[in-house]
């Protein structure tokens, strides 16, 4: 027994040493950045500099739905959810709008990071609430998070994968442990959960969608539902978290609504005769030609550009490569060939884009040139899995005369569908298999087709049959969760820090999850590295590098025909609404906007009638148009 107490004095000095080295890097923080670089904003912080910390609160804003809603739970697979229903729910932390990517406490006090990347523990406000007045307790946001994994969509299972279990150590503290300690965006990521009532899904079904007004702990509560029409948001008055400097500045609307529309026309005409407030406009030609009205020229709506510092992603036509058509690379890049993006450029949106060269375009996380020596040690062990031409030359896409005229394309793309086993019989193009080639893209949106007519004429010169096919909302969500299309226009959005969502769009273990942005059906092993060494960079030039490579082989794999892009926001708005003198630079920050007291709301246009607006089906938006 007395040996047990004999422990040697420099194995217990070091011991020691080691513990409180521990403690002191891993103190609990009001804020986590990705690299462990100083934050921005100190511990004393009043507000952000995207905000007006002295906005006026009253007003309503009123804003177009598109198509339908019939479910007012975001977390399930399972119908389509009210727009902004997230402001209901409080998460553990905020992002930064003016950073890469740091987080700020709101539920969390502080934020406590093991030393090795091993665990992250959140200390919860005592102050926080939900809307009931109950206190926000370690309890529920375990349940949230259990829930989630396990009743939740698919995504949150990939977007957590490397959580091991999360445990209530106290009513106000909370730990997750990881698997690993590689994943350095864990912990950052873990503070966007929203907290969810555990004591009042106790009585529900988490699983089944409802219409049933939630509750939660966020600056508005649901008042009032038009089932598919319209919803109406109102301001908690009581919110629980008004005076911290996280919120300080934001949600200053006592109202928020959404009409939902049958369509971009539709509703922008409804815009203009003042049945709502702000519109974020994604027409080019729209934005060129249809503000020829009397309310910009006198200045009662406004129409602004917002410099977007966002990378702007990828928007594409996506190939579904589960599909036996589509499975073959060559298949792909021939037809990638036929879409004449400069003649659209000029004839359909005014010259107003940028052909997008990237799946992390607008950023220094866009690959260039050829790959330098830290890339090709991440490319050169895939050398024979990954295509030859990453190695060989620059990812490039074909400029046209813009004249409609793509001879020079068309002999490229036939010679890659020849090579893939294609050929031309009695003017039709048949597979390797002697089928006749038929493809369907699957559309929502109404406005698109005008961009797909001279796509599908230049496919049938080629003897290749396109068919556009436009269906609802509710129908186009459920062809996309069960994977049924072969074409669809869609985009893969992008931060300033990729990290785990990356696994949601290209990584093996989501091409089968219904409600995973696997869009493509990408299931290759070389990939799903590429995307795990991302996930694991240790500095901001690791991620850079890393992600480079990984947009290269998904470049040359042809996976999208890529589309176009824009650096700007573009906004109208009745002349009530203000925003921030400084803007933050990875969001419009909608939220910070307020109504001046002093201007008068537009008085509707009588000639409108809102009932030929309004429907429970239709269209989303067009993607950048």
């Amino acid at each position: 027994m007395i040996k047990t107490l004999r422990t040697p004095l420099p194995w217990l000095v070091t011991a020691l040493l080691v513990a409180f080295a521990t403690a002191a890097q891993a103190a609990p923080q009001h804020a986590l950045t990705l690299y462990d670089e100083k934050p921005k904003y100190p511990a004393d912080f009043s507000h952000f500099d995207y905000v007006n910390p002295h906005a006026p609160k009253g007003g309503v804003l009123r804003q177009a739905g598109f198509g339908s809603f019939d479910t007012l739970n975001p977390f399930i697979n399972k119908g389509v959810s009210a727009d902004d229903i997230g402001l209901v729910y409080d998460t553990l932390t905020v992002n930064s709008l003016d950073e890469p990517f740091s987080v700020y406490g709101l539920i969390a006090e502080k934020i406590e990071k093991a030393p090795d990347n091993r665990w992250v523990r959140f200390y919860l406000r005592p102050e926080a609430r939900f809307h009931d007045g109950t206190p926000i307790t370690a309890e529920d946001v375990v349940f949230t998070f259990d829930t989630l994994i396990s009743q939740g969509a698919p995504q949150y299972r990939a977007y957590y994968a490397d959580v091991d279990r999360a445990v209530a150590e106290a009513p106000n503290k909370v730990r997750f442990d990881f698997k690993h300690g590689a994943n350095r965006e864990l912990p950052l990521i873990l503070g966007q959960l929203p907290v969810l009532p555990r004591h009042w899904w106790a009585e529900r079904d988490f699983a089944a969608g409802s219409l049933e007004p939630p509750l939660g702990s966020g600056p508005y509560r649901v008042e009032r539902v038009q089932p598919g029409r319209t919803i109406r948001y109102a301001r908690v008055k009581d919110y629980w978290a008004r005076d911290l400097a996280v919120t300080r500045g934001f949600y200053n609307f006592d109202t928020l609504v959404y009409d939902y529309y049958r369509d971009m026309t539709v509703a922008l005409q409804a815009f203009k005769a003042g049945q709502f407030d702000f519109w974020l406009e994604t027409s080019a030609k729209n934005w060129a030609t249809a503000y020829d009205i009397p309310a910009v020229k006198d200045g009662r709506i406004v129409k602004e550009e917002i410099r977007n510092h966002n990378p702007t992603g990828m928007q594409g036509f996506i190939f579904n490569i589960r599909k036996p058509l589509l499975a073959d690379r060559r298949v792909r890049e021939a037809l990638a060939l036929l879409f004449d993006f400069e003649w659209a450029n000029r004839q359909l949106f005014n010259g107003a884009y940028t052909r997008t060269l990237s799946y992390f375009d607008n950023s220094e996380l866009a690959s260039r040139g050829m790959p330098g020596p830290e890339e090709l040690k991440l490319l050169e062990p895939l050398r024979g899995k990954i295509p030859d031409e990453v190695f060989e030359k620059p990812f490039s896409l074909p400029v046209t005369e813009a004249n409609g005229i793509i001879r020079e394309q068309q002999r490229q793309a036939y010679k890659l569908l020849l090579d893939a086993g294609w050929k031309i019989e009695n003017d039709h193009m048949v597979d390797a298999q002697g089928k006749p080639v038929k493809l369907e893209f699957l559309l929502v949106q109404a406005d698109f087709e005008r961009v797909l007519l001279p796509y599908k004429r230049n496919l049938a010169d080629l003897g290749i049959e396109l068919e556009i096919r436009r269906v609802d909302v509710s129908q186009y969500i459920n062809r996309l969760r069960s994977r049924d299309y072969d074409m669809i226009v869609g985009g893969f959005g992008q931060s300033s820090s990729p990290g785990n969502e990356q696994r949601e769009y290209w990584h093996s273990s989501s091409a089968d999850n219904p409600g995973s942005r696997n869009f493509i059906g990408l299931r290759d092993p070389a990939i799903d590295t590429l995307v795990e060494q991302l996930i694991g960079a240790d500095s901001r030039e690791e991620l850079v590098t890393r992600t480079r490579a990984l947009d290269r082989v998904l470049l040359w794999g042809h996976y999208v025909v890529p589309n176009w892009h824009i650096k700007t926001w573009r906004v109208a708005y009745w002349s009530h609404l203000q925003h921030p003198q400084t803007t933050p630079e990875h969001d419009l920050g909608l939220m910070t906007w307020w109504r001046q007291p002093d201007k008068p709301m537009p008085t509707i246009d009588p000639a409108f009638d809102p009932e030929d607006a309004p429907a429970t089906d239709g269209d989303q938006p067009a993607t950048e148009q």
